[in-house]
């Protein structure tokens, strides 16, 4: 939800170039003995167990063995979806709900979201167990720290209200916390809207005592996707053999770290020393029985799921204009 900060930035950008990316450039190794395709992907944030499959299938090999010498790229000021979208980066990390105002444009932005990093919306507000917040009508008279965007305000006033609160006894706090743990301690807010997998296991390494409530939990509407991967749509139409072989390496890290989240751990730390090795290790312990979670393919988007959450937007007059059915995400280019 953080991303939605972007989505002024995102909408009102004409990139010089949108879309140039056609063709695939190649390079070749060190010993000159294969020809690597360069493929480079844009985080969304700074790297988190979010993107672990992308280090561990780099790490391991698995994007060479597939013809490929992937980048992992930080994401600009503007985030990942507008750098992919002027070819700046074949692909990128993005979330549906950011997505949004994009598909909703008039001319937007030539992205389609092409994989799920993770099966379920793991997103949700936390609060400290003191605070009686075990339900999310007990929002009312609490403080929340607010970005003050229309979906992010849309998606809390209906948990609440569906639950049988009253929204407007929800005290707003604008704030962009960057510590969750320590807003909570000082607590300058009471509830804070967090992705389990990474701020929730925090606070368990902090020691603290909390409740927590999953968007997905109370409405089906709200089992969006985020995070998702995003190609650069004319490269991927000009390169689809490329994409499927970037996706299905991508795949392997993932089920790698699915399959040992100790040494997957280990590997993003590697590649990132900046991040706490057991934090990482706790995180990627909860996200190995969410990357897939129930689906056998990872990757794969349910067009119904999808689909229900513009919807709901729809209906609410959250976008600038009515997305259409099945606008915005394929399925085609993940290995069968």
């Amino acid at each position: 939800m953080k991303r939605l900060l972007l989505l002024s930035v995102l909408l009102g950008l004409v990139l010089v170039g949108c879309g140039n990316s056609q063709t695939a450039d190649s390079s070749s190794t060190a010993s000159g003995s294969k020809e690597l395709t360069k493929v480079r992907v844009v985080l969304d944030w700074t790297p988190n167990t979010n993107h672990t499959g992308l280090y561990v299938a780099k790490a391991k090999g698995y994007y060479e063995k597939a013809g490929l010498d992937v980048e992992i790229v930080q994401p600009p000021e503007d985030g990942a979806t507008p750098l992919v979208a002027g070819g700046g980066a074949e692909f990128g990390i993005d979330f549906q709900d950011s997505l949004a105002a994009n598909f909703s444009s008039d001319n937007p932005l030539p992205v389609t979201a092409v994989a799920a990093v993770i099966q379920h919306n793991t997103s949700g507000l936390i609060s400290l167990k003191e605070d009686g917040i075990d339900s999310p009508a007990k929002l009312a008279g609490q403080s929340y720290a607010t970005w003050n965007l229309p979906i992010e305000l849309a998606i809390v006033k209906k948990v609440v209200e569906d639950d049988g609160g009253d929204f407007s006894k929800v005290k707003l706090i604008p704030s962009t916390v960057t510590d969750v743990v320590s807003a909570l301690q000082t607590k300058s807010v009471n509830a804070i809207w967090v992705y389990y997998g990474w701020d929730g296991i925090a606070t368990e390494k902090a020691g603290l005592e909390t409740n927590y409530l999953n968007f997905a939990d109370y409405a089906k509407e709200l089992d969006y996707y985020s995070p998702v991967i995003v190609g650069n749509n004319k490269y991927m139409k000009n390169n689809p053999e490329i994409t499927k072989a970037f996706l299905d390496a991508t795949r392997q890290g993932y089920e790698a770290a699915i399959a040992d989240p100790d040494a997957a751990a280990q590997i993003l730390v590697d590649a990132v020393p900046e991040l706490d090795i057991e934090m990482v290790k706790a995180s990627q312990q909860w996200l190995a029985n969410q990357y897939k979670a129930e689906v056998t393919q990872w990757g794969y988007i349910n067009p119904e799921r999808w689909n229900t959450f513009y919807q709901w937007l729809n209906e609410n007059d959250l976008v600038e204009k009515p997305i259409a059915e099945n606008v915005g995400f394929t399925n085609e280019y993940l290995p069968k």
